[in-house]
């Protein structure tokens, strides 16, 4: 196990230098991957596996979108495509990447098939941690773990195909074979984990959904609303309020900060725009940091995962979802950002 100074904090890392590639094989030389669920995480981890040499099978549900995915992906039915109960029978890993919904529902099936010495993992510390709420209590004869990578499933597969790796959380919740460390290490490593950083399930859960509702999706969305109206309302065009509000960072800054840091973007930029950002940066954060204050309690007392079982659970939640995401495609900004991607020259 590596270690790293973070500012002052000394933290634990797997990476690949002492956990590689081929140990990671061997390690799970006599393992079976049953990945269940094919929506968001499964295609990338489960291809990843694959490509990287392990024995994988998913299961997913016959005569579902999901289902045929799979098939369009290569999985074969009968080979290493299967229903969810033979998945379960089958795997000695059984990688529980369904929605945090889905895990609800399907928990009462799956549980009968973790038969001691079993693991099973997890990607998000959600199922676990709000167990009063979601009624998943894993027994005390298998191994739990996770890996959470920090994106998308997608993300996690286009970069596996650059030979790059997207940066991973690892925790162990119950360790009831002994090797539930060399497992997890093993798994970050084999979907694709550029390093693998600790955390506990109660700690990757307010984390995440802390990120998803703030700076990753939800605080980033209200940023750029606020500041595409205000330039509209004092007559900007939408095509300049959108290049100025989101094309510019996400094209130009948001990869100077990827490759260096925020000071560097900075340095990188005219003199003008360093002197606002410096005079800025802090009335935005003062401004915010009770939203993200009143946030992470609301996190941390599970009032936001009681909101999404409870929308999640409704029969037309797909319906009003999907309308709601109708409303973000459908709205002037981001009308504009569709134009403004198609004129890129790479499309052209």
């Amino acid at each position: 196990m590596a270690t790293m100074k973070f500012a002052e904090v000394e933290e634990s890392l797997v990476t690949r230098d002492e956990f590689s590639l081929e140990k990671a094989r061997q390690t799970l030389a006599n393992e079976t991957i049953a990945v269940l669920g094919y929506g968001v995480q499964g295609p990338g981890q489960a291809l990843n596996l694959k490509d990287n040499g392990f024995r994988v099978i998913v299961g997913q549900r016959k005569n579902s979108k999901s289902w045929d995915k799979a098939v369009d992906d290569g999985w074969k039915e009968g080979v290493d495509l299967f229903e969810i109960e033979k998945a379960c029978e089958k795997g000695t890993i059984i990688q529980y990447l369904l929605s945090d919904a889905g895990q609800i529902a399907l928990w009462p099936t799956v549980k009968q098939y973790l038969t001691p010495g079993k693991a099973l993992y997890f990607s998000h510390g959600f199922a676990v941690t709000y167990k009063e709420q979601t009624n998943i209590i894993p027994p005390k004869d298998v191994d739990v773990i996770l890996v959470a990578p920090k994106g998308s499933g997608t993300s996690l597969r286009r970069m596996f195909l650059q030979d790059r790796g997207l940066n991973a959380s690892y925790a162990i919740h119950q360790d009831a074979t002994g090797k539930a460390k060399e497992r997890v290490s093993a798994l970050g490593i084999g979907v694709g984990a550029g390093y693998l950083f600790e955390t506990t399930f109660k700690k990757e859960v307010y984390s995440d959904l802390t990120g998803e509702r703030g700076s990753l999706m939800g605080a980033i969305q209200g940023l750029f609303a606020a500041q595409f109206e205000v330039l509209r309302e004092n007559g900007h065009s939408p095509s300049e309020a959108f290049n100025e509000t989101v094309e510019e960072l996400t094209q130009s800054l948001m990869p100077l900060v990827a490759e260096n840091g925020m000071d560097w973007m900075y340095a990188n930029c005219s003199t003008t725009a360093q002197r606002g950002a410096l005079d800025w940066w802090k009335p935005f954060r003062d401004a915010t940091k009770p939203v993200f204050e009143d946030l992470y309690s609301k996190v941390e007392k599970g009032h936001e995962a009681a909101v999404t079982i409870e929308a999640n659970s409704k029969e037309d939640y797909r319906v009003k979802l999907n309308a709601e995401l109708d409303e973000l495609k459908n709205s002037e900004m981001w009308r504009a950002g569709a134009v403004v991607r198609k004129l890129r020259p790479e499309n052209n």
